[in-house]
């Protein structure tokens, strides 16, 4: 059998009907070869039908079904642009059916929490570009099976950060993408189901994740995500001016970027490609050609410039015990427990004797009822509104030059690593 290899495509690469053509475009220059073709929901999609849910929550219909008909308008136009205007085609009777499960869902009002209806209704947006995207593919001659994401992994009850079990998986992935069939396969990104039959997400931009745990599911030879950039760059352009695109990068490597918040990548997706040694490439799906980047296994270092990744919209909390007493393995325990319970992201921890600090993503909806279960135990101080630059083989230079005057609440630095905690700019 021909090797397998993944290709996963982000909103931006199916934010409309041309770029959707631009897509297929690509696509069929590997027509010929065994293709799992892992797609995103459109590009705002995820964040329109995360307003959708939000109103539905708070039993605001009105706002509720005027943006739910412009997410259902958004997409039949683009995928009757995709059909030339055929109104009969089956793709437009098919985004009908997935909008009336979409909208029966609505019928009532909620009955379990957020995280479990979030992934509910959010999962749509992947169920929406894939059948789009198959169609059109069928549409001009690229002949391709759908696989339903929901029937080929799965994941625990973790509503919004699901977790794969992957020998289960594993099975369900070769009954579904049997090559002896076809040889063209096209699922989603983001959504898994579990064994009572509900949906779950990855976490945000987990289509990574999911076109990393398939390569390794199939022993694919290897993995190539298309994005709106050259590759991976040494900063986001659009924060940070003079960006270098990186011409290799080694598994250890991405996964410090990952971990620090580099948006090229999911935090979870090297780990199953790094266990089987899969390369995988980042490349531009504007220009198909070009080198883009290679993250792969490296016995040497590899010497790279400094490399900045900024997270926006985040909160420093520091905890201090109402008896004085030291921070020590006991209360530790005591905090974590805390945070994982209220599934609050860390991106940086210091502790003193009397004091903890943390710095985390500003999730509403998951750290206010942390903060007030903290207060039970501990005098709790935070400041909101932050940013934190983590800058990877950094230079004194470049520290002046990013942080200068700026207020910085927390610092700091490793051998390759500065992280600076500051007010936002």
């Amino acid at each position: 059998m021909k090797p397998i290899r993944v290709f996963k495509f982000g909103g931006a690469s199916v934010k409309s009907a041309g770029a959707i053509r631009n897509l297929a475009n690509i696509v069929k220059r590997f027509s010929t070869e065994n293709l799992v073709i892992v797609v995103s929901a459109m590009a705002k999609t995820t964040n329109a039908l995360e307003e959708v849910l939000m109103y539905w929550m708070n039993a605001d219909l009105t706002a509720m079904n005027t943006k739910l008909k412009e997410i259902k308008q958004f997409h039949l136009n683009e995928a009757l642009d995709l059909v030339e205007g055929d109104s009969n085609h089956l793709l437009i009777a098919d985004l009908q059916t997935l909008f009336n499960q979409l909208e029966t869902q609505f019928g009532q009002a909620p009955t379990k929490g957020y995280d479990f209806h979030y992934d509910q209704v959010v999962s749509f947006g992947e169920l929406f570009s894939t059948r789009i995207v198959s169609h059109y593919l069928n549409f001009i001659g690229i002949a391709n099976t759908l696989v339903d994401a929901r029937r080929c992994l799965r994941s625990d009850t973790s509503y919004r950060e699901g977790v794969i079990d992957e020998t289960t998986s594993r099975l369900l992935c070769q009954r579904e993408f049997d090559f002896s069939s076809a040889n063209i396969f096209l699922t989603q990104g983001f959504i898994a189901g579990t064994e009572v039959g509900t949906t779950t997400t990855l976490g945000r931009e987990g289509s990574d994740y999911t076109a990393a745990i398939l390569a390794n599911l199939l022993d694919a030879q290897d993995v190539t995500i298309w994005k709106d950039v050259a590759g991976v760059l040494s900063a986001d352009p659009k924060i940070f001016s003079n960006a270098v695109k990186l011409s290799f990068v080694s598994y250890q490597e991405a996964i410090e970027l990952a971990y620090c918040g580099a948006q090229i990548i999911h935090p979870k997706t090297i780990k199953p490609i790094q266990n089987k040694k899969i390369p995988l490439y980042v490349k531009s799906f504007m220009e198909p050609d070009a080198q883009g980047t290679i993250i792969a296994h490296s016995d040497t270092p590899v010497k790279l410039p400094p490399v900045l990744v900024l997270k926006r919209n985040q909160v420093l909390i520091t905890l201090s015990p109402r008896d004085f007493s030291f921070v020590i393995e006991d209360c530790l325990s005591k905090i974590f427990a805390l945070l994982y319970k209220h599934r609050i992201k860390v991106n940086m921890v210091h502790n003193s004797a009397i004091n903890f600090t943390v710095c985390v993503d500003n999730d509403k909806l998951r750290l206010g009822d942390a903060l007030e279960e903290m207060k039970h135990e501990f005098a709790v101080r935070y400041n909101s509104n932050l940013e934190l630059l983590t800058i990877r083989h950094y230079t004194p230079e470049i520290i002046e030059n990013f942080i200068g005057n700026r207020v910085v609440y927390l610092q700091q630095r490793t051998r390759s690593t500065a992280r600076f905690v500051m007010d936002a700019s």
